[in-house]
């Protein structure tokens, strides 16, 4: 085997462990969520993957007569085992994904674990073939190390930043497999050319596995690059339908009614907006959903100015498109954080309802971002965060504390009960008092009983809860500690 070939295996193959590393996080967000979580249990798994596959293949190498022989049947495997990544993660992620750690750590080995070990033994038998002079054995290993992080690199930049936005997960893995398994087959022929059963097998395999994948359905409706969007139709109301977003329902939209507003997080928001304000205000909603409380305001306050961020570009046109709310004046694509800045400034509410799975995304939870939020906010305006917590509500008590430290008004509200059983929260962070009376009359009017949490108790709530900052804001270890 030439140099220039046994490089090119060993860049090719470690490309296609990375993307299939990367598109993990796509194949188990609709039954994990996007969390910290999933990530750790993917990059975790994927390395001991790594490391099986690297010993294998050195060991294996060593005891083969020919090793070269070795590289057409690990990449037909692995070809075949990347293909079945796809309907395993489907088949089994409905009741492992949300079966804790353990069955979170569990379905991902399942799926993923024997493709990237079967694969990670390609450069350990490379080095084998090629290595012909003890001299320069050091040499030899670096350039083939070399060339497997090259391959990494190439894999993780052209998954991340051009396929996940092109193709669909499903697509890509069999691509990569396909790809896989013919390489494999050409060099099975290449160097065994007297047998051909391997390669007929490979192929029914890899023909059984793409039938497979198309199987079993895909539970999105659409996949953006950041989420497995579906609408569910309200089964009582055909006019009405929820927003999933992996596996958090993000939205119900009345398409005939915008002023139903069924979620009791919406109309939290509706109530605050309500008691602090009158006619028409300038709204910035930091995430955009359904814009159900764009909507809202379009129907009851129709000169009222609406500002969207969303991260989401492709959702933005699935939600427009499925579920028409009202059209609004500015939407901007990118991340909140980063985009700010270029919605302005002057608005009388900001409405925060960005979520990562359960958890908002830590950079939208620090005291900088809340400076900054300040900085869009009129001289009275006021900043409407919905989050979600439970237990011992510490990543709330935190989330408190960091809008303290910015604004000089600052309320908790949600139903009385949560504050036992966890749930939603809305956080106000204001730069007028908070009037706790008015808001809780606007909240029985849309049939909502709730509590609002302000000065001296809600210090005595807070505790010593630290404040989040973009040097240390642990959102996700909170959450899981509550």
């Amino acid at each position: 085997m030439g140099s220039k070939l046994a490089g090119t295996l060993v860049f090719f193959t470690s490309a296609a462990v990375l993307i299939l590393e990367i598109l993990a996080g796509r194949l188990l967000a609709p039954y994990s969520g996007v969390t910290l979580e999933t990530f750790t249990a993917i990059i975790g798994v994927v390395l001991a993957g790594i490391a099986v596959g690297t010993w294998l293949g050195g060991r294996y190498a060593d005891r083969a007569g020919s090793p070269v022989a070795l590289i057409g049947p690990v990449l037909i495997l692995g070809g075949a085992l990347a293909a079945s990544t796809v309907p395993l993660a489907r088949l089994l992620g409905p009741s492992m994904g949300t079966a804790g750690l353990a069955g979170l750590v569990l379905l991902t080995a399942i799926a993923i674990l024997p493709a990237t070990a079967v694969l990670s033994a390609t450069p350990p038998i490379i080095v084998k073939i090629i290595l012909d002079d003890l001299g320069t054995t050091g040499a030899t290993v670096g350039r083939i190390s070399a060339l497997g992080t090259a391959g990494a690199l190439f894999g993780t930049f052209t998954s991340g930043f051009v396929l996940v936005a092109t193709l669909s997960t499903s697509v890509i893995v069999l691509t990569v497999a396909v790809t896989t398994a013919i390489v494999g087959i050409g060099m099975w022929m290449q160097y065994r050319p007297d047998s051909h059963a391997l390669g007929t097998f490979a192929l029914i395999g890899l023909l059984a596995g793409s039938t497979l994948t198309a199987a079993v359905q895909s539970p999105c409706d659409v996949e953006t690059a950041y989420f497995c969007a579906s609408e569910i139709v309200d089964p009582e109301d055909p006019d009405a339908s929820f927003l999933l977003l992996d596996t958090v329902t993000h939205a119900y939209v009345d398409k005939t009614d915008p002023t139903n507003l069924r979620f009791t997080s919406i109309r939290m928001f509706a109530s605050a907006i309500d008691a602090m304000t009158t006619g028409e205000i300038a709204a910035l909603h930091v995430g955009g959903g359904g814009l159900t409380v764009a909507s809202w305001l379009t129907e009851t306050r129709p000169a009222s100015r609406n500002v969207v961020l969303e991260l989401d570009g492709a959702l933005v046109e699935f939600v427009a498109e499925r579920f028409d709310p009202a059209p609004v004046d500015l939407t901007i694509i990118g991340d909140a954080r980063v985009s700010l800045e270029a919605a302005g400034d002057g608005f009388d509410v900001v409405i925060g309802d960005a979520f990562g799975g359960l958890a908002v995304p830590w950079h939208l939870t620090t005291v900088e971002f809340f400076e900054e939020i300040s900085g869009a906010l009129v001289d009275d305006g006021f900043y409407l965060m919905n989050l979600i917590d439970h237990g011992d509500l510490d990543f709330l008590r935190a989330e408190v504390a960091t809008a303290t430290a910015v604004f000089p008004s600052v309320g908790v509200v949600t139903l009385p009960e949560r504050f036992d059983t966890g749930g939603n929260f809305m956080l106000m962070a204001s730069k007028q008092p908070i009037p706790a009376d008015r808001i809780v009359a606007e909240a029985s009017a849309l049939d909502l009983e709730v509590r609002v949490l302000t000065g001296s108790e809600l210090q005595e709530f807070v505790d010593a809860a630290e404040i989040l900052t973009d040097d240390f804001a642990p959102v996700d270890q909170l959450l899981a500690t509550s």
